[in-house]
């Protein structure tokens, strides 16, 4: 329970820290870096960036209930996802996950995002895959071996998954 909530705190933290980049129909939102860490971290991983998220959600410049509940339950699906596929642990099972938590994040903010903003479809969840894409796929990939690699030995962390 400790590393969830240090994760939500970390995850409110830099949303509410980035608000300006983090919120409203073009976010480019830093800390979703964290989201693959639920692949290693497992259950506390996943509730520490759905908890986190929705208080990032909840106290910054939201887009409404919709937001405050759309960005952790995206947060939420994504995670469970992706822990669930690295389970099976097959080679490329590490790409797999973050590749889904990327598509799951895209469209469920990106389609939520649209509807609450008039923003064209297309455009918005472009931006918002492409985001996903670097903050993801390129930040939080890394971080996500890097996490595992420190933390290999570590007691109750689970970490018998092949990258």
């Amino acid at each position: 329970m400790a590393l969830a909530a240090i994760l939500a705190a970390l995850y409110g933290f830099y949303v509410l820290v980035f608000g300006f980049i983090s919120f409203g129909p073009l976010q480019f939102r830093l800390v979703d870096a964290l989201i693959p860490l639920s692949i290693v971290l497992g259950p506390a991983g996943i509730v520490g960036v759905t908890l986190g998220c929705f208080i990032g959600n909840a106290l910054g410049p939201n887009l409404g209930v919709i937001d405050i509940i759309g960005g952790p339950a995206a947060n939420l699906l994504a995670a469970t996802l992706a822990y669930l596929i690295t389970r099976k642990q097959f080679r490329g099972s590490w790409i797999l996950a973050v590749s889904v938590e990327i598509a799951v994040i895209a469209a469920i903010v990106g389609t939520y995002v649209v509807v609450l903003t008039g923003v064209p479809f297309l455009v918005n969840w472009l931006q918002i895959l492409a985001s996903e894409i670097v903050i993801i796929g390129v930040v939080g990939y890394p971080l996500l071996k890097a996490v595992h690699r420190a933390t290999a030995r570590g007691p109750g962390l689970e970490t018998k998954i092949p990258s």
